[in-house]
C-alpha cells in the first residue's frame, strides 16, 4: 500500500459505530431476483438505475448515454485505475475498459448474484469484489470514482439526522482516502422531496435502506470535495420507470415463471409506486459530481 494511502487512512473523519447501511442480506432480496427476470424489464446490459435521455432516445440508448455522463463527469476516460461502488451488473465497469480506455475497472457490490454474472462475462482489466466499500483497502489510490444508485442503501431506516450525515461522511472519507488528489467522483442517487409520503414504499421495497436529502451529500462532503456539478433528473426516472414497467407487461407471462406471480405483482407495484413519486416531485433523481482538490 503506498505511503500516502496508510497516512490517509489515520484521517477518515466521523467514526461511526457499527454497520449504518443496508445488510447484505437486504441487498440479495431485492436484488437477487434472477438476471433472467431482470433482463426482462431492464434489457440485455442489466441496467438498473435512471437513464438520461435526450431527443427519441430508446431506452438503451438512455442507459449508455447515463453511462457516459458520468464517465465524463469523474473525469474517467483514459485513465489507470476507476472504482464503481454498487456495480450492479457490471455495465459501467464494460463501458468503462471497452469504450472509455481504463485499464483497471473495479467493481463493488453486496450481490453474489450480481457478482456472479460479471465474472462469467469477463473483460480484461475488469475485475469485482463482493465487499462492502467500508471494508475495501486498495493498495494504491484510483484516478476516479462513479457510483450509481448505491447511495441510497448507505444508512438504515431510523438513524437520528446528526448519526446519518455521520454516516454519509463516513463515505465520503473512504472516497477521500482511496481517490488521487485532483480526481473526481460522480455520484447518482434519488433522494427525498417529500419523505413522509415516500418511505412507506421504501419499507416495503428496501426494507433496511433509507434516501438522503438533497443537501445532505453536499454537507458530508464538505471539507474533502467540492461541489462541482448538481442536476435533478427526476422526469428521466418517470421515463425509465414507465419502460421498465412496458417491458415488464410485454412479458408478464414469462416474468411470472421465472419468480411467481407474487413476485411480478409487487415489483410491478414497485415499478408505478416509484414512477408516481418522480412524476409528483416527492422524490428527486440527483447526479452529482465533486473534485478532491487536496
Amino acid at each position: 500500500m503506498d505511503d500516502e494511502l496508510t497516512n490517509a487512512a489515520a484521517d477518515c473523519g466521523p467514526e461511526v459505530s457499527g454497520r449504518t447501511g443496508a445488510s447484505p442480506d437486504a441487498i440479495i432480496s431485492h436484488y437477487d431476483k434472477g438476471e433472467d427476470f431482470f433482463g426482462l424489464i431492464l434489457g440485455p446490459e442489466l441496467i438498473y438505475s435512471c437513464a438520461l435521455f435526450e431527443g427519441d432516445d430508446d431506452l438503451a440508448s438512455g442507459q449508455l448515454r447515463k453511462l457516459d455522463y458520468h464517465i465524463k463527469s469523474a473525469g474517467a476516460s483514459n485513465v489507470a485505475r476507476v472504482l464503481d461502488i454498487g456495480c450492479g451488473w457490471g455495465a459501467m465497469l464494460r463501458r468503462l475498459v471497452d469504450q472509455a480506455g481504463v485499464a483497471n475497472a473495479v467493481g463493488l457490490t453486496l450481490s453474489p448474484s450480481q457478482a456472479r454474472w460479471i465474472r462469467d462475462h469477463p473483460r480484461s482489466g475488469l475485475s469485482v469484489v463482493e465487499q462492502d466499500w467500508r471494508d475495501h483497502k486498495p493498495d494504491q489510490r484510483y484516478d476516479a470514482i462513479v457510483s450509481i444508485g448505491a447511495f441510497e442503501h448507505f444508512v438504515q431506516k431510523g438513524l437520528d439526522p446528526p448519526r446519518k450525515l455521520d454516516a454519509y461522511r463516513e463515505f465520503f472519507a473512504f472516497c477521500d482516502r482511496v481517490l488521487v488528489t485532483g480526481g473526481r467522483m460522480s455520484l447518482q442517487t434519488i433522494a427525498y422531496s417529500e419523505r413522509h409520503k415516500v418511505h412507506p414504499l421504501l419499507e416495503k421495497t428496501f426494507p433496511e435502506s433509507d434516501l438522503p436529502l438533497a443537501w445532505e451529500p453536499i454537507a458530508a462532503a464538505e471539507g474533502r470535495f467540492e461541489l462541482m456539478g448538481l442536476r435533478n433528473d427526476r422526469d428521466d426516472y418517470y421515463q425509465t420507470l414507465q419502460l421498465w414497467e412496458q417491458n415488464l407487461l410485454k412479458q408478464r407471462a414469462q416474468a411470472v415463471s421465472l419468480v411467481g406471480e407474487a413476485t411480478v405483482a409487487e415489483f410491478h407495484r414497485y415499478l408505478r409506486l416509484s414512477a408516481m413519486g418522480f412524476r409528483m416531485g416527492m422524490v428527486s433523481l440527483l447526479r452529482m459530481s465533486f473534485l478532491k482538490k487536496y
